[in-house]
């Protein structure tokens, strides 16, 4: 595949999920605790369920289109490559560290001070992400 080729397939994933890490930080999970005790978890649970068809599928495709935009890098975009690529590890990290057991407590019940660490550890996700497009609007710039 030609690096332009390349290039423009790696950034339509990354900037998909950077405009939408922006929605969930700044409306979606300061929302959680409107929806009260009663109704959390079935809130959750389809949440969860519903949310996977969203984010599943670009976060795989973002994640296989870094690693090859980092093995095809001419030797001048190696180094934005290699940025790229640890910045989607840091998303993957916290998604299964973080905010994935927090996911996972609130499908139990309503919690104020998870949902206080959802949103406080999600930041990491949000900067990750932002950094991530500004590596993919930099690669498309070339």
């Amino acid at each position: 595949m030609n690096w332009s080729l390349l290039i423009v397939l790696h950034a339509l994933p990354t900037l998909f999920m950077c405009g939408l890490i922006w929605f969930v930080q700044i409306v979606h999970y300061p929302l959680l605790p409107a929806v009260g005790d009663a109704q959390f978890a079935a809130y959750e649970r389809a949440h969860c369920r519903r949310v996977t068809f969203v984010v599943l599928p670009p976060m795989v495709a973002e994640l296989l289109l870094a690693v090859w935009l980092w093995w095809q890098a001419p030797p001048q975009w190696s180094a934005w490559a290699t940025l790229g690529l640890v910045l989607v590890l840091v998303v993957w990290t916290s998604t299964f560290v973080l905010q994935g057991p927090y996911h996972a407590q609130l499908l139990q019940a309503f919690d104020r001070a998870t949902i206080r660490r959802l949103v406080a550890t999600n930041w990491l996700r949000t900067v990750a992400w932002t950094l991530r497009g500004v590596v993919a609007s930099v690669l498309l710039l070339d």
